[in-house]
Formats: structure tokens, C-alpha cells, sequence
């Protein structure tokens, strides 16, 4: 048996975790500071550059794919190869804490609101016009939507268009993820009997109307105003 397998079984269980977090900090520090899709090595090499375990250099490898940072490829020619996480590793790995880490419908809803409302006043900033065609087309469906199914599908596809008329790629990572958790929480707590359609309805044509008319100001209050009334609605029904 190698020194390497050696000190995977020698290692100490608690001081296990720590050496793999420490071995996957290390890593990670090297993919960054290399262009995306170069090589750091093998799994041989690597474990007697770091002096830890073959299972040790797997195990934080394992942690590296999840982040999206790590390649492994096999065959002639594999090894670790570093990469750039894409939108939706980020997106799925603050997903993943959330659900961890869950915090109040409340505080959900706080975070959203603000996020909502830049995104709104922000997307009024834009001047594509095959955009704005695209939202007026969208409002139309909105107007004769008559079911919340109906609308929970538009919903997604109006914030789709704000988001290519804001193209901010950090803000459209974070709103999404507020946005997604708290459609989560809405789901496990049966509070989407709560919203009157047609408020939510008129609530949404109001704000595209706002960015249609290229108003940040009035975007931003118009958005603001409808995240109140469902704050408002939450307040009820947790009263009932």
C-alpha cells in the first residue's frame, strides 16, 4: 500500500472534513488564478503536491464539480481541469443554501420586493425597441389572463423580459434566486389563495405600463406599491 492510500486511512475522522475543505480551498485557489480549461493535474499528482490522500483530493473534487469549478475528465489526456461556473451552477448552489439555511416567508418576501423593484425601475432605463414590443405583446396576455395557472406562467415570462432589458448578470443571479425561493415557500405554505387575481392582474399591467413609458421612478412605485399589497395580504391571512 502506497503512503498516499496510508494517509487516507491514518487520517482522523473530525480532522477528515477539515483537510478535504482545506484541499478543496487550495484547488479552488488554482483554478482561479489559471484561464478557464487548464490543467491542474492528475489525481496522482495532485494528492503528492498537496501531501493528502488520494480519497482526500476526491472528496474535494467532488465539492469543485458542485461549485462548478472543476472538470474531470478521464481517459488519455484526463485529469482536473479548472472551469467557470455558468449562471445556473451559481443560481442552483444559492438555491441549495436557502433551502439550508431557510429564512421567514417574510424575509423572503423583503428581499424579493427590493430586488423586484430595481429590476423594474431599471428595465424602464432600457431603449431596445424589439424588447419593448416583446413586453407590450406579453401585456396583452396579462390583460386577458383569467386563471392564476395562467398567470404564474406569464409571471415567469415577464420576468424573462426584464431581465434582458436589464442584462446585469450579478442582479439577475440574485433576484432569481429570491424570486424562485420565494415561489418555494409560497407552494409548501398554500398561500397562493391568498392573492386576489385581479389586483395581482391589474398590479402587473400597471408596471409594464410604467416601463413602457420608459419611467424608472414610476416603475419603482409602481412595483413597490403591488410587493405592499401582498405584504399586506400575507399580514391577513397570518391573522386568520
Amino acid at each position: 500500500m502506497s503512503l498516499i492510500q496510508q494517509n487516507d486511512l491514518t487520517e482522523p475522522a473530525i480532522g477528515k472534513r477539515q483537510i478535504v475543505r482545506h484541499t478543496a480551498d487550495t484547488l479552488r485557489r488554482r483554478i482561479l488564478a489559471a484561464p478557464a480549461g487548464e490543467q491542474i493535474g492528475s489525481l496522482q499528482t495532485l494528492a503528492r503536491e498537496l501531501e493528502v490522500g488520494i480519497v482526500t483530493v476526491q472528496q474535494a473534487a467532488r465539492i469543485l464539480e458542485h461549485e462548478g469549478l472543476l472538470e474531470v475528465r478521464r481517459g488519455p489526456g484526463g485529469g482536473y481541469y479548472g472551469r467557470r461556473p455558468q449562471m445556473a451552477d451559481l443560481e442552483r448552489m444559492l438555491g441549495a443554501y436557502l433551502c439550508g439555511e431557510p429564512g421567514s416567508w417574510r424575509e423572503i418576501l423583503d428581499i424579493t420586493s427590493l430586488l423586484f423593484n430595481r429590476l423594474c425601475a431599471a428595465a424602464a432605463r432600457c431603449d431596445d425597441q424589439a424588447l419593448h414590443r416583446e413586453l407590450l405583446d406579453l401585456r396583452s396576455q396579462i390583460d386577458a389572463c383569467d386563471s392564476m395557472d395562467g398567470l404564474g406562467q406569464l409571471e415567469g415570462r415577464l420576468q424573462d423580459i426584464l431581465f434582458k432589458m436589464v442584462s446585469q448578470p450579478l442582479f439577475e443571479l440574485l433576484t432569481r434566486v429570491a424570486l424562485g425561493s420565494a415561489r418555494d415557500v409560497e407552494r409548501e405554505g398554500a398561500r397562493a389563495d391568498m392573492f386576489d387575481l385581479s389586483i395581482w392582474r391589474h398590479g402587473r399591467l400597471r408596471i409594464i405600463d410604467a416601463i413602457a413609458d420608459r419611467d424608472p421612478a414610476l416603475a419603482h412605485f409602481e412595483a413597490d406599491r403591488q410587493n405592499r399589497q401582498v405584504l399586506a395580504a400575507l399580514c391577513a391571512f397570518d391573522r386568520v
